[in-house]
C-alpha cells in the first residue's frame, strides 16, 4: 500500500510540475508571488505549491465593440459599432500591469469610439472612414502600449442612421441628381446653340445651302411615310437657281 500511495504522490507531482505550451502560448510564472518571467513554448517545469502559471495567448485577438450611441459634431444621433484587432506583445506586462487586459481593452475601445466620433461630423464619418479608423488605432495603441498590447487595426463596421436622417439624405441625393441633370441639359443646349450659330454663319455666306437643306428635308419626309405631303415652295427659294441659269445663258 505504501508503494501505491507513493506512486500516486509522484504522479500528482508530475502532473503539477510539467506543462506543455503551444507555439502561440506563453506562461507567466509567479514563484511565491514574485514574477519569474514568461516561459515557453514547449515543455516547462514548475515547482508544486510554489509556482503559479498564467497562460497567455500571443495570437491576434478580434474584439467586437458593441454598438455605441454617439452624437456627432453636427448634432446627429447615430449608433456605431466597430472591430479591434490587437495582440499581446509583452505577456509579463499584460498580466502584471492591468488586471484583465481583454476587459480593459474592450472598455477603452468603447470610450475612445464615442469620444472620437463625437468630434467628427456625419459627412466625415460616412466619407472619411479610413481617416477615422487611423485616428482610433493610434489612440488605442498609445493607451494600451504600457500594458504590453499592440493594437494593429480598428475598423468602424456599421453606422446606423435614424429613419428621419435616412429620408433627408435620400431627398438630398435626389436633389443632387436633378441638379446634375439640369446642368447637363443646359450644357447640351449651349453646345447646340453654338453649332446652330456656326451653321447660320455658313448659310449666310452661301444662301444656296439653305435650298439644299430644304430639298434634303423633303426627301427625308418622303422616305419615312408612304403618304403624299404638300409643301408650298416660295419663289425666293428658287431664285438662286433661276439667276444662276440666266447667268449661264447670258
Amino acid at each position: 500500500m505504501g508503494y501505491i500511495a507513493l506512486a500516486f504522490v509522484i504522479i500528482f507531482l508530475l502532473t503539477n510540475m510539467i506543462r506543455i505550451l503551444r507555439e502561440y502560448e506563453r506562461a507567466v510564472v509567479f514563484r511565491l508571488g514574485r514574477l519569474i518571467g514568461a516561459k515557453g513554448p514547449g515543455l516547462i517545469i514548475l515547482f508544486p505549491f510554489v509556482d503559479r502559471m498564467v497562460r497567455v495567448s500571443l495570437r491576434v485577438v478580434v474584439m467586437d465593440v458593441p454598438p455605441q450611441d454617439v452624437i456627432t459634431k453636427d448634432n446627429v444621433s447615430v449608433k456605431v459599432n466597430a472591430v479591434v484587432y490587437f495582440r499581446v506583445m509583452d505577456p509579463n506586462r499584460a498580466i502584471t500591469v492591468v488586471e484583465d487586459y481583454m476587459y480593459a481593452t474592450s472598455q477603452l475601445a468603447q470610450t475612445t469610439l464615442r469620444s472620437v466620433l463625437g468630434e467628427a461630423e456625419l459627412d466625415d464619418l460616412l466619407a472619411n472612414r479610413e481617416k477615422i479608423n487611423s485616428e482610433l488605432q493610434q489612440i488605442l495603441d498609445k493607451h494600451t502600449d504600457p500594458w504590453g498590447i499592440k493594437v494593429s487595426t480598428v475598423e468602424v463596421k456599421h453606422v446606423d442612421l435614424p429613419v428621419e436622417m435616412q429620408r433627408a439624405m435620400a431627398r438630398q441625393a435626389d436633389a443632387e441628381r436633378e441638379r446634375r441633370a439640369k446642368v447637363i441639359n443646359a450644357l447640351g443646349e449651349l453646345q447646340a446653340s453654338e453649332k446652330l450659330s456656326q451653321a447660320a454663319e455658313v448659310i449666310g455666306r452661301f444662301p444656296i445651302a439653305l435650298q439644299l437643306r430644304y430639298l434634303q428635308t423633303l426627301r427625308e419626309v418622303a422616305a419615312e411615310n408612304n403618304s403624299t405631303t404638300l409643301f408650298p415652295i416660295p419663289i425666293d427659294l428658287l431664285r438662286p437657281f433661276i439667276e444662276r441659269t440666266k447667268t449661264e445663258e447670258g
